[in-house]
Order: structure tokens, then C-alpha cells, then sequence
């Protein structure tokens, strides 16, 4: 859920966080990439989220104007996602959190003896 307080801030980064910053947003954002997906297939993709959190976390980056939804007047209905231009703008910070975490990322014990 969505804490008003940071996206309210002064503050561009404590903004910039309340907008992006969660679990499951940098995760979304990464799913959808520069396709367009459907709510099942993200549901299906991302392991451990509810799909009411999904629903929710969508929602927010629908208003934020990250993401962009389309539903179709279809049975059974039919949404799907796509970034935004402020969306895609985000996908080269993104690629940058990724490549940190290769560059730092915890080699294992077992990895150490062979």
C-alpha cells in the first residue's frame, strides 16, 4: 500500500521512492519491460505476489503514470499493461540496480573451495 507521506515529500528522492520503492513495483516494472502483458501472465510470472497486491500495485502505477492500462469490453475480460514514456524512462535505472547487484552479489561458501 501506498504511504502518502513519501510521495508528498519535499524531498525528489523520498518521492521517487514512495513511487517506485516497494517489493513488488521494481519487479512489475521489469516483467513488463517494453511489452505489452496481460494481468494474468504478470500473475502468473511473478512468483509470491496476491493478486490483490498485484491489483493494487498496478493501480498506483497506473495513477503515478508509469504504466498504462487497457481494458477490453470482452468476456471473459481482458486487461493489459504497458509502460509509459515516464515508465520507460525508468528501465535504464532499472538495468543499473541489476548490474550493482551482479557486481556485489554474495558469492556462495561452496563457491570458495572449487
Amino acid at each position: 500500500m501506498r504511504d502518502d507521506k513519501f510521495c508528498k515529500s519535499n524531498c525528489p528522492f523520498t518521492r521517487a521512492i514512495g513511487t517506485i520503492g516497494n517489493k513488488w513495483k521494481p519487479i512489475i516494472l521489469n516483467v513488463i519491460q517494453k511489452r505489452t502483458v496481460r494481468f494474468g501472465q504478470l500473475d502468473a510470472i511473478i512468483p509470491n505476489i496476491t493478486r490483490k497486491v498485484l491489483t493494487e500495485q498496478l493501480k498506483e502505477l497506473e495513477e503515478d503514470g508509469i504504466v498504462y492500462r487497457v481494458a477490453y469490453k470482452e468476456l471473459p475480460p481482458r486487461v493489459e499493461y504497458s509502460l509509459t514514456e515516464k515508465g520507460l524512462a525508468f528501465l535504464p535505472i532499472l538495468e543499473q540496480i541489476k548490474e550493482w547487484n551482479a557486481k556485489f552479489e554474495v558469492v556462495s561458501v561452496e563457491s570458495l573451495f572449487n
